[in-house]
């Protein structure tokens, strides 16, 4: 199994936390606020332990679980403190409306904090596609892109260790288009899709 730090305490991390804690990895939970830090830790039980903010994560996957504007910041402050780790960016650039990306520009969030990452880490894509509560219930596929095939490798068996499907669509550029893919699945959702998962169709089979 893999040994995990999560960057983040909102509902991605306690949602992706309590899969990672039942399929047996060891997690640890960093945030701002250490006090809602100890808590989600808590509240995951099993392996779940609390990590200082900034300091070198325990986990060999690093996953930042943070709203998009966030994300390279903290990259940027943890900084050397992430040498040689697997950086795992979830997150979607949307607009206010969300019907398109923030940035406007042809890049994706995994990008730029791969430009903002330390020599010797890898950033990989994942997660951006999934509603929380389709991750909380269902079984669906997840999305990777990234341009270290080890380090995909990596997160490919975290996310199978989570009963999940990974799908490898290529390398970092294609992040782009899976940012592209969550604003497609929002439009689904405004229209009454609710349980779209945009990899697989459907969150359950019947039976």
């Amino acid at each position: 199994m893999s040994s995990i730090s999560i960057i983040g305490t909102g509902n991605m991390a306690r949602t992706i936390g309590a899969l990672a804690v039942a399929g047996g990895n060891t997690v640890e939970v960093m945030g701002r606020d250490q006090a809602k830090a100890a808590d989600l830790a808590e509240a995951l039980g099993g392996s779940a332990t609390t990590g200082e903010w900034g300091a070198v994560p325990a986990g060999d996957i690093v996953i930042v679980a943070l709203l998009y504007a966030g994300v390279v910041p903290v990259v940027s402050h943890y900084g050397d403190a992430l040498a040689g780790k697997v950086i795992v960016e979830i997150s979607n650039p949307f607009t206010p409306a969300a019907d398109g990306l923030a940035h406007g520009e042809h890049t994706s969030v995994a990008q730029e904090a791969a430009k903002a990452a330390p020599a010797g880490a890898s950033v990989v894509k994942a997660f951006n596609t999934i509603f929380r509560h389709v991750l909380e219930k269902g079984r669906p596929a997840v999305f990777i892109a990234g341009d270290d095939a080890r380090a995909k490798a990596d997160v490919a068996a975290f996310i199978e260790s989570l009963g999940l499907r990974p799908l490898d669509v290529g390398d970092l550029s294609m992040a782009y288009w899976l940012e592209g893919a969550g604003v497609l699945t929002m439009g689904l959702a405004r229209h009454g899709v609710g349980n779209w998962d945009f990899a697989l169709g459907v969150t359950e089979l019947p039976g």
